[in-house]
């Protein structure tokens, strides 16, 4: 078919047209350490081991899908996201600015699990909160419980403050304390200050779980101050506090409540039932809205038609009750339900942003993480390390492969010149089957090219040589190059195909991003490089000796 040199040089035009066609439209992709970003590795996080190796392995797919919707939604150019490994997920964004850059780590780390659970009134705690201070006391070091803790306990602002209509709990008792001391001291009766300040540590250390509690709200929920979050989410953590909670429920944080640009004070605190209205398995679509009405963000959800049936009967049995939406463990909001809700139904985010309920109701359509998953390796490069890498590259690969075409014209004059416009042709192949294939070029990637660079002239170096033994022989030229590109061919094929495997394992063995576009460049350089040196240059040399004819010399 290809005897020709017509149908031989269509075939090669024809993918050089190719070739700068696709270049001009989509360019070659670089890679992150060329053009800037952020590298992230991921893993399942199961500090107990539980998960058995498929299911680790199920995991790891799983997110793999959740995490590329994710970061596909939120508009991020060109990302590259890829196992590496069976436990391990590579998330690469280039270009992205510190602020996309947080928000991307953000959206990739929410395990995004919804449920739909009803607040039940913090007056059921009353009974049982001495109980849980005795034992924090004994665990956790803060003493026993003694007469006059129990004294403490039955002041103005103790246990029984934080239930009061209007109690304030531990804001109240601290304020109480701090007048009768600002009275002392306007009196000049430092006994009486010392007095009133061992008084208040006295209570603290024998009501240490109970005294960072204060009411709010109008008594509907509670709050915790900042400062004390620590030793209240330590406490919390504990299964044998949980245990001493009243049966069937379980105290849950809130998200944080301070409008943009205030510093947080406090953090709500719930009494939710453990058991689920709704989860947001039976969730089919979320959107970022503003509430006509105020303006502020909402998200509105829509459930599926089995989902919107249960939901409507689990909600109908608790109007005019507290239903808490709670994601990843955090209460998101805590609406009264005022009526049955089907299948539509919306989160209030009163205090957030646009951008902050569109992350969310991002996450919600992608759906939840199969488990939680943790970043173990992160790496931001900047935009002007990435400029100045590409310049490196290309000097340094332009000075190899300036070399290269010096030697090889200067060894094998005329043939020498051939090899080298098989040359141009091969990079113009090469970045173009890049740039179809968006392939990012990487740093190592331009180490690869310039290797094949090296492996393409190679082969000419080969077939020139066998020429050049079959006219040592006294063979004619014609015959000369026949033989030639006949004899050189298995041993081109031989090497070729053995860097080809090896850039094969490497590809999907190398795990870390510089090692695969190493491979893929130097992949894509060798069958390109075959073409060339030994569909291309024999193409030239038939012209050539078409035109000198079959008894002048061939240069080489």
């Amino acid at each position: 078919m290809f005897e020709s040199l017509k149908s031989r040089f269509i075939l090669i035009f024809a993918f050089a047209a190719l070739s700068v066609w696709t270049l001009v439209q989509q360019g070659v992709l670089l890679g992150l350490d060329l053009r800037g970003g952020t590298h992230l590795a991921v893993e399942i996080l199961d500090p107990t081991n539980a998960l058995s190796s498929e299911q680790r392995a199920d995991a790891i797919d799983r997110a793999l899908q959740i995490i590329r919707t994710r970061v596909d939604e939120l508009g991020v150019a060109e990302p590259t996201i890829q196992k590496a490994g069976d436990q391990r997920i590579l998330i690469e964004l280039p270009g992205a600015t510190a602020e996309d850059q947080q928000r991307a780590k953000d959206v990739i780390q929410r395990s995004a699990f919804l449920e739909f659970r009803i607040v039940r009134p913090i007056s059921e705690l009353q009974d049982v909160l001495p109980r849980i201070d005795r034992f924090v006391a004994q665990k956790y070091g803060t003493g026993p419980v003694t007469a006059d803790s129990a004294e403490a306990e039955a002041a103005p602002g103790g246990i029984a403050g934080i239930f009061e209509p209007g109690g304030e709990g531990a804001d109240s008792a601290a304020g109480a304390a701090g007048d009768s001391a600002a009275d002392a001291a306007a009196e000049g009766t430092a006994a009486e200050d010392t007095g009133a300040r061992a008084s208040s540590d006295t209570a603290a250390s024998a009501r240490p779980f109970s005294s960072k509690l204060a009411a709010t709200g109008g008594g509907e929920m509670l709050a915790v101050a900042v400062e004390d979050l620590p030793a209240m989410e330590r406490y919390l953590a504990d299964p044998e506090v949980q245990a001493l909670l009243p049966r069937g429920t379980e105290l849950v944080f809130g998200y944080p409540q301070a409008p943009p640009g205030e510093e947080e004070q406090f953090r709500p605190l719930y009494l939710l039932e453990t058991e689920q209205m709704m989860t947001g398995e039976e969730l089919e679509d979320a959107q970022a809205q503003r509430d006509p009405q105020f303006g502020y963000p909402i998200v509105t959800f829509q459930l599926s038609r089995r989902g919107g049936r249960a939901f409507e009967r689990a909600t109908g049995a608790h109007i005019g009750e507290q239903m808490a939406i709670v994601l990843d463990n955090r209460v998101f909001s805590a609406p009264v339900i005022q009526s049955q809700i089907g299948t539509n139904g919306q989160i209030e985010m009163q205090g957030s942003t646009i951008e902050e309920a569109r992350d969310l109701a991002l996450v919600l359509r992608a759906g939840a993480l199969p488990a939680p998953i943790t970043i173990v390796e992160e790496r931001s490069v900047g935009p002007s390390l990435g400029a100045d890498s590409i310049e490196q590259g290309m000097l340094a690969g332009a000075i190899g492969i300036a070399l290269v075409v010096i030697m090889i014209v200067g060894y094998y004059r005329i043939s020498g010149v051939m090899a080298v416009l098989a040359l141009a042709l091969y990079v113009l192949y090469m970045l173009g089957i890049l740039s179809s294939l968006r392939a990012a070029l990487t740093f190592p990637g331009i180490a690869g090219i310039v290797l094949s660079v090296g492996m393409a002239v190679d082969a000419n170096v080969l077939i020139f040589e066998r020429i050049r033994e079959e006219l040592d022989i006294g063979r004619s030229v014609r015959p000369a190059v026949n033989e030639g590109f006949k004899n050189a061919l298995p041993a081109i094929i031989d090497s070729n195909l053995t860097t080809l495997i090896t850039s094969l394992i490497l590809f999907q063995f190398g795990g870390t991003g510089p090692v695969r576009g190493f491979a893929v460049t130097l992949g894509i350089g060798i069958v390109a490089s075959m073409f060339t040196a030994i569909f291309v240059t024999r193409t030239f040399f038939m012209l050539y000796l078409e035109r000198r004819g079959t008894s002048a010399p061939l240069s080489i």
